[in-house]
């Protein structure tokens, strides 16, 4: 019977975030990543491992570089549904950069389960670097191509439209901090009184990008 993941989210006994998905290689790799990166880097890892193994049903020591250009070319097929398409590269599927984080998890576990001396794997299914150049015949070119765009700033218009809309003055103040100050909306949402310092005109961010 294929292995079937299915993504297990809880807390450890020391208070810490963990996720599971039923595979003891795969979870001893969430695991490595949990000590390592911020929590939401592991659900994300987490989800992208539950997708690319719900769609290549097969043991990690099984998957071929095959299963992974397969599984690009899935990703890029449009969604059930109305038809959507996107403006900045009018495409129907999930974006490059959607595909290519997805890719970047899968590379991961397999690079983890490489550098065990207990496994026998020895290679990485996803193409990168000079085995993608190989196979594509062009020194440059790579596995997926991501348009470059640039963020769309809101006008003053539009800028007076959106906080006309809002009710509260505490809206109003979340919405000018992510404006006015670049904050993220994680960031905002965990601001406490003590990190606001009106008299100074300061924001005290304690969990931003990175963990800076």
């Amino acid at each position: 019977m294929a292995w079937q993941p299915q993504l297990v989210r809880r807390v450890d006994a020391a208070g810490n975030p963990a996720a599971s998905l039923g595979h003891a290689l795969v979870d001893d790799y969430l695991e490595f990543v949990a000590a390592r990166c911020r929590p939401n880097t592991l659900l994300a890892t987490a989800y992208d491992l539950k997708v690319f193994f719900s769609v290549v049903p097969k043991e990690p020591a099984d998957v071929v570089t095959a299963d992974v250009f397969a599984f690009i070319t899935a990703q890029k097929k449009p969604r059930r549904g109305p038809r959507v398409v996107r403006l900045e590269d009018g495409e129907a599927g999930l974006s490059a950069r959607t595909i290519k984080r997805r890719l970047a998890s899968i590379s991961g576990l397999f690079v983890y389960l490489m550098t065990r001396d207990d496994l026998v794997i020895d290679r990485n299914p996803v193409p990168t670097g000079p085995a993608n150049r190989r196979r594509s015949g062009n020194r440059g070119a790579p596995l997926l191509r991501t348009p470059r765009t640039l963020p769309r700033v809101l006008g003053p218009a539009e800028v007076e439209a959106v906080l006309g809309a809002l009710n509260t003055a505490r809206d109003r103040a979340m919405v000018l901090a992510m404006l006015l100050g670049g904050l993220r909306r994680c960031e905002v949402l965990g601001l406490r009184l003590g990190d606001l310092s009106p008299g100074e005109r300061r924001v005290f961010i304690s969990e931003g990008k990175g963990g800076h």
